[in-house]
């Protein structure tokens, strides 16, 4: 079992920046990739980022590429997504997800993921 911890959300204004972090911690060896998703109201879940923690190949959704960044601490077992320029659009619960295989059916968004965290609230005000 691996347990997924998120923090850091919060409410900020448009063009502000945050920080999430996701610690895992139980038996971790087998989460090779970490994501993030969020969710925002009435919307379904959607793919954020992913990285491959010993790989370090990472991806992103169209719709955050150049604004957030995807990183890891493997001594800490964290990875973190910061976020900049941030727009109301950005408004979600962001949940940290993991699993052993980064890819399936040729995307790194698809397929089920083995575990999730409980989210944290991010909020963007304009």
């Amino acid at each position: 079992q691996v347990q997924l911890v998120e923090s850091g959300g919060g409410s900020v204004q448009a063009g502000g920046s945050l920080r999430l972090s996701c610690a895992a911690s139980g038996y971790t060896h087998s989460s090779y990739c970490m994501y993030w998703f969020r969710q925002a109201p009435g919307k379904e879940r959607d793919a954020v980022a992913y990285i491959n923690i010993f790989g370090g190949s990472r991806d992103y959704a169209d719709s955050v590429k150049g604004r957030f960044t995807i990183s890891q601490n493997n001594a800490k077992n964290t990875v973190y997504l910061h976020m900049s320029s941030l727009k109301p659009e950005d408004t979600a619960i962001y949940y940290c997800a993991s699993r052993t295989v980064c890819w399936y059916s040729g995307t790194w968004y698809s397929g089920p993921f083995d575990y999730w965290g409980q989210g944290t609230q991010v909020t963007v005000s304009s």
